[in-house]
């Protein structure tokens, strides 16, 4: 029997707030900001996801992203796959993504990419950080991959 990538009887979680973020559930609701703010840091995002991804494309338009976000929706109601929406601790301003899916490797529970945009960079650390810890004591695993990480 194959195991599935969260317990059938976990919760996922569908908000959380830190010290510094607020994160949700990412739906086609922020699309224009989600949009605003991948193509705001499009040249330093590509290859985020690996080589072989071409996202985000630099002719991706606002419905490609609204197509996008209501597949990550479906994967999260779905239990396949979880993102989520980074915003700022007063829910004010877009800062990035979360995307937690299971892993490649049988080494790792799940493999893990997040990015925040180009103006926010300063506070990259502080969002793996974050996650890192929410991770450990709000989800059901303990050995989490995040490629291209050194921290």
């Amino acid at each position: 029997m194959i195991k599935p990538f969260i317990p059938n009887t976990f919760i996922p979680p569908t908000t959380f707030q830190t010290d510094h973020f607020y994160f949700k559930v990412l739906d086609d609701d922020i699309a224009e900001l989600d949009y605003a703010a991948v193509m705001s840091s499009q040249k330093r995002l590509q290859g985020i996801f690996g080589p072989a991804s071409n996202w985000p494309d630099p002719k991706m338009t606002l419905a490609d992203n609204i197509a996008s976000l209501k597949i990550h929706k479906h994967e999260f109601n779905t239990r396949k796959a979880f993102a989520f929406s980074v915003l700022d601790k007063s829910q004010n301003i877009y800062l990035g993504s979360i995307y937690i899916d299971p892993s490649p490797s049988v080494d790792y529970d799940c493999c893990v990419y997040l990015w925040i945009k180009d103006e926010y960079i300063c506070l990259d650390k502080t969002l793996h950080q974050a996650v890192s810890a929410w991770l450990c004591t709000h989800w059901p695993f303990e050995n989490v991959l995040y490629p291209d990480r050194d921290y």
